[in-house]
């Protein structure tokens, strides 16, 4: 079935009248009318900053204000919201990228929550592995001393059953010689009486044949503890993961830091820095001498020492005492106090030694393996300040990790005289 043909005519008046209906519209919508006087709004008052007809315009209330014509001051007033509609848009584009982070972060929070319980859990789990093992010795141990003393009992025991059965069958002998004729005992007396001769010693218990149980018992919780000293490690400085820039790789203990020039998903909060490749320690300090020593190793590149909290995580950063850093650099064979100050070396430190005086106003550097001074820088603390950390970038040989080292700890047992002392 063909398509009925095109009315033409029809269609040019249909589209006509859709037209005229429009503009209608159109008009109807922009003849707005006064409330006064019902005239149409044609002028704008620039003075009350309201739409006036051409009655209103002669009143007492808007005589001598200044007008335009409607038209001109709705260009001229929607010219003049731009720019406060530009800083809202500006404001919810800041609360959309804030609301992203916000969301991002909720998320690393949870991913870190994870990550720190699955590492609690491996360190519990080597704890109780260690007190298993220990427990399963000590019990051995037990078990051992219990075979040693009870063989001892066995072999006293046969001793002694040994020794009744001798003597039970010499005075069965005695007695049925005794049980004898007259004239057969008084044949035999002299062989009867040397046999009920006896020359044992009365038996004796052994001593010290019980067990121990001081040794097995005795301060066992302590010497456990003890014990579980050699297996653990203390270090006096932790690095902070939420300061660290996201291309830095931390350790799980939190003792070594790398660059690996790869960004991790992480979230840019206030305490991260992310210009520079830094991190810092943990732990604050605003009084008090702490200490701790890095290995730095062969790196060519590297930067430890002691920064005030307020130092700028997302800028510039003024590398100076001034500035708030207290620091050695290597750079090369250059090494330099504070990026300023030239240091010469005897030789290349392997490891570095921070010590913070701060009601003293010093940080000092020295070398470990002997206890050489490098540098002091004397000054005066006015905020909290933290161990800081700057592996260099992972380039020429230096993806060696800096690392804290840790220190030996040992346990002083004081009598309660000593303790009163």
């Amino acid at each position: 079935m063909k398509d009925p043909p095109l009315n033409l005519a029809l269609r040019s008046i249909v589209e006509s009248y859709l037209k005229q209906k429009s503009e209608s519209e159109i008009a109807d919508k922009s003849d707005a009318r006064c409330s006064l006087h019902g005239e149409k709004l044609l002028l704008f008052c620039e003075h009350d900053k309201e739409p006036l007809c051409l009655v209103c315009q002669t009143s007492k209330k808007h005589r001598n204000h200044p007008l335009c014509p409607v038209e001109e001051a709705v260009l001229d007033l929607k010219e003049e919201l731009k720019p406060a509609l530009n800083l809202i848009k500006e404001k919810l584009k800041r609360f959309s990228e804030a609301e992203q982070e916000c969301k991002e972060t909720a998320e690393h929070i949870r991913s870190q929550s994870h990550h720190t319980e699955m590492q609690v859990k491996a360190e519990f789990e080597k704890l109780h592995q260690f007190l298993h093992e220990e427990e399963e010795a000590r019990l051995a141990a037990l078990r051992e001393e219990e075979e040693q003393r009870s063989q001892m009992m066995e072999e006293k025991i046969e001793n002694i059953t040994r020794h009744i059965s001798t003597l039970t069958d010499k005075i069965a002998a005695i007695e049925k010689a005794m049980e004898a004729e007259d004239t057969s005992f008084l044949k035999s007396y002299k062989n009867i009486k040397e046999r009920a001769q006896c020359t044992l010693q009365d038996p004796e218990l052994l001593s010290g044949a019980l067990i121990d149980v001081a040794k097995h018992l005795g301060n066992l919780k302590y010497r456990v503890w003890e014990k579980m000293l050699e297996m653990v490690q203390y270090t006096p400085v932790l690095l902070d993961p939420n300061t660290a820039r996201a291309d830095l790789s931390l350790s799980d203990d939190l003792t070594t830091v790398t660059h690996t020039g790869i960004k991790q998903k992480c979230p840019n909060n206030p305490e991260r820095f992310s210009k520079y490749v830094l991190v810092l320690g943990s732990e604050g300090f605003t009084s008090g001498k702490h200490s701790w020593e890095v290995k730095v190793g062969n790196k060519p590149e590297w930067d430890v020492g002691v920064v005030k909290e307020s130092i700028t995580r997302k800028g510039s950063i003024t590398y100076s005492s001034k500035g708030g850093l207290w620091v050695m650099r290597r750079k090369g064979d250059d090494y330099r106090a504070a990026g300023v100050t030239k240091l010469t070396l005897e030789r290349k430190p392997q490891s570095i030694r921070v010590q913070l005086d701060y009601d003293g106003g010093k940080v000092s550097f020295f070398d470990p393996s002997d206890m050489s001074h490098i540098y002091t820088f004397t000054d005066t603390f006015t905020e909290r300040v933290f161990p800081y950390f700057y592996p260099g970038l992972k380039e020429d040989g230096n993806d060696v990790p800096l690392q804290i080292c840790p220190v030996k700890v040992s346990v002083t047992v004081m009598s309660s005289q000593q303790k009163g002392l």
